[in-house]
C-alpha cells in the first residue's frame, strides 16, 4: 500500500537554514515541498491559495513572529517549530504545535518530528530517508549554498570553501578566491554542510576536508594556513583522517 504524500511548508528568514529542511523533505517519500517563505507575513496568502499539510516555521523572524503567526491562524495545519532558542518550547505546545525542533537540526530528529505530526500509516524510520534522494555531493561542482553578506545573497559553491572561522556573530568563509562574512551561527552552518566532506576542528573552525594538506596532533594545514585542533574535537577529527 502506498503512503500519502502530505504537502510541506517552509517558513524562516534564512536561507541556509531553509536549505537543511529542504533536503530533509526531499529524502523522504511522502513529503513534498509546497513552497518556501522568508517571513511570517507572506504566509497567510500562501495558505489562502496553496494546500498545506504540515508547516515548518521559525520563531524568531522580522516583523511578525512564529508565535504570533499560530496565533492568528483560524486553521492552521500541523505545526513543528524549528529555533536556535529553547525558551519557547512551552508556549509552542500550548499552541498544539506537534513539535519543537532546536537548530541544528539532525536528520534523526527531523524524522522523529514528522512521524509524530503525520498520520502515517507506516513510520518513517532512518533507512528510509537514508536510501531516498541523497543529501547533493560535495563531489558535484554546482553544490552551493546562499549566504546574506554586504546587503545582497551571495552565492557559495561548497567545493570552492577552504575553511569556516567563527567571528562571534557572524562566520567567515574562506573561498578558493575571496571570502564571505555572514551572520550566522557555527553549529546552525556545520548542520548544513555535508558531513562527508566538512568537519569541525574547534569550536571556531569547520575545515574542507577535501583541502586538506597536513595534520598533526594539534594542527591541520589548509592552503599554507594553520590551523588549531581543538581537544574536545580531537578523537572525531582524527577518527575521520585516518580513515
Amino acid at each position: 500500500m502506498s503512503l500519502p504524500v502530505y504537502n510541506c511548508l517552509i517558513v524562516d528568514d534564512e536561507p541556509p537554514a531553509r536549505d537543511v529542511l529542504k533536503r530533509y523533505i526531499q529524502k523522504l517519500p511522502m513529503l513534498k515541498l509546497a513552497g518556501e517563505c522568508s517571513n511570517a507575513l507572506q504566509v497567510i496568502p500562501f495558505l489562502h491559495s496553496h494546500p498545506v499539510d504540515l508547516l515548518f516555521l521559525d520563531i524568531q523572524m522580522p516583523q511578525l513572529t512564529g508565535l504570533e503567526l499560530v496565533s492568528a491562524l483560524t486553521n492552521p495545519p500541523k505545526i513543528i517549530f524549528t529555533t536556535a532558542f529553547g525558551e519557547y518550547a512551552l508556549q509552542s505546545y500550548d499552541l498544539d504545535a506537534a513539535d519543537y525542533l532546536l537548530k541544528p537540526i539532525k536528520l534523526d530528529r527531523f524524522i522523529k518530528a514528522v512521524n509524530k505530526a503525520l498520520p502515517v500509516v507506516t513510520p518513517i524510520s532512518i533507512s528510509t530517508a537514508i536510501t531516498a534522494t541523497p543529501i547533493a555531493s560535495l563531489a558535484d561542482s554546482d553544490t552551493f549554498l546562499y549566504f546574506r553578506a554586504d546587503r545582497k545573497m551571495v552565492k557559495v559553491t561548497l567545493n570552492t570553501i577552504l575553511y569556516i572561522e567563527s567571528l562571534k556573530d557572524y562566520v567567515k568563509i574562506i573561498t578558493e578566491t575571496d571570502q564571505v562574512i555572514t551572520k550566522y551561527s557555527m553549529a546552525a552552518l556545520e548542520a548544513m554542510l555535508p558531513s562527508s566532506g566538512f568537519i569541525r576542528i574547534h569550536r571556531s573552525f569547520i575545515i574542507n576536508v577535501q583541502r586538506l594538506k597536513s595534520y598533526t596532533a594539534s594542527h591541520v594545514q589548509i592552503s599554507g594556513k594553520e590551523l588549531p585542533v581543538g581537544k574536545l574535537y580531537q578523537r572525531e577529527v582524527f577518527k575521520l583522517l585516518n580513515n
